[in-house]
């Protein structure tokens, strides 16, 4: 068989939704400066499906930083991978700044959030060590374990008793090798909400002998006294030994990290084939960075307001009788119980009648007749946003209990 006819035949679980979804339901074109309200096909909408958490993308000191470090240095400097030739005392003094920050050693920064993990995991574990990871980890966790060529063991999201088991199971294939064993979980779970146990998986440490590296994309900045990150938040930033988080929630920006002991951040720095291989961050990201870190720390005011907003929408919702699960954080999910044809004409409603954008989450990534609308708090909404989109909810959830998505679409989209 031609190996292009067989991507013609299967388009896969969401493309083949594409002839009715493209452009509206997926690969949408949000216009307009980012922020809270944004236009969508020429309209004017309160967005909720950005992690702009405190507000970042548009700070005007943010946007100066940009700006001059664009024009200084221009995006082609510093050219070639750090290792060879784009090094710089900036992007050092941004790791530095970085350990201080999440109280570890050492710091290695990295292109991407998503590549970064990946690239760690694969650069960390070798043949003879295990992985034991939470069921609900992100997809670029999921393709990191993928990569490592030794045993893996996925232990039922959050649940300690068969995180245990997994790791009896693990000590058990390590026994008489050079192998160790790695557990990865996440601080904030990006769908649910709910932050992972770091504290009790680091308790089992006594019991087991096990390194634990923490995702912690949408903790970093939003949780914790000073923003530091979930393991800041639950009181243990000791026990984790790699911590890990991107720039492109908190931060509005590109690029990530990884924070740890200084021998281990020099090993990964050393045999990270995705970073030795890869040009440097450009200089503009870098200041750009440098300055979005100075405002996440200096600035408590931004935290407070993005949780003030937290809280109003959240106590909304539970207030009105929505599910909004086990979260205890800023990702604010709602559950529906709607099929996807249902789930179109909802989410139509929803933007064109009512004014809302936020992200439609539907199977294989949560259960069948499940609809999940993710909705992300930011410190630059407003009430009149949060009691809007509130009221909107409350509209939809009369037309599905009336049945009126069951209809035929009104609008094309």
């Amino acid at each position: 068989m031609d190996i292009f006819e067989k991507l013609r035949n299967d388009k896969g679980p969401l493309g083949k939704w594409s002839d009715v979804g493209h452009g509206y339901m997926m690969f949408p074109k949000l216009e307009g400066e980012i922020g809270p309200r944004m236009n969508f096909r020429g309209k004017e909408r309160i967005v909720w499906s950005l992690n702009n958490y405190l507000g970042l993308a548009n700070h005007p000191e943010v946007r100066k930083a940009d700006e001059e470090a664009s024009r200084v240095y221009g995006l082609a400097s510093p050219m070639g991978s750090r290792m060879m030739s784009g090094n710089t005392d900036f992007h050092e003094q941004l790791e530095a700044e970085l350990s201080a920050f999440v109280k570890k050693e050492d710091t290695f920064l990295l292109n991407y959030g998503y590549q970064g993990i990946m690239s760690a995991i694969d650069c960390i574990c070798g043949r003879h060590d295990v992985i034991v990871y939470d069921a609900e980890s992100h997809a670029c966790i999921i393709d990191g374990v993928r990569l490592h060529q030794g045993k893996r063991f996925v232990f039922r999201h959050n649940d300690m008793e068969n995180f245990e088991t997994q790791l009896k199971r693990a000590v058990e294939l390590i026994e008489g090798t050079p192998g160790g064993i790695l557990v990865i979980t996440e601080g904030v779970f990006g769908m649910g909400g709910d932050q992972g146990k770091l504290k009790e998986i680091i308790d089992l440490k006594k019991k087991y002998a096990f390194r634990l590296l923490v995702d912690d994309a949408h903790g970093f900045g939003t949780m914790g006294p000073t923003g530091a990150g979930t393991d800041e938040h639950q009181g243990c930033q000791e026990g984790v030994d790699l911590y890990f988080s991107t720039f492109a929630k908190s931060m509005a920006s590109i690029g990530a990290f990884i924070s740890g002991e200084k021998e281990v951040i020099q090993y990964i720095r050393y045999n990270s084939r995705s970073q030795i291989f890869a040009k440097s961050l450009p200089m503009p990201i870098v200041m750009g960075n440098l300055k979005r870190l100075q405002l996440l720390r200096n600035n408590a005011d931004l935290r407070e307001k993005l949780w003030k907003n937290v809280n109003q929408i959240q106590a909304g919702f539970r207030e009105r009788g929505f599910n909004i699960g086990e979260t205890n954080s800023p990702v604010t999910p709602v559950f529906l119980k709607v099929g996807i044809p249902e789930t179109i004409n909802l989410v139509v409603d929803l933007r064109e009648n009512h004014g809302i954008f936020c992200s439609a989450v539907t199977y294989p990534v949560i259960p069948k007749g499940l609809l999940m609308l993710r909705i992300i708090p930011t410190a630059a909404h407003s009430e009149e946003d949060i009691v809007k989109t509130l009221d909107a909810f409350s509209a939809i959830r009369e037309k599905i209990e009336s049945g009126e998505y069951l209809k035929e679409m009104t609008v094309n989209v």
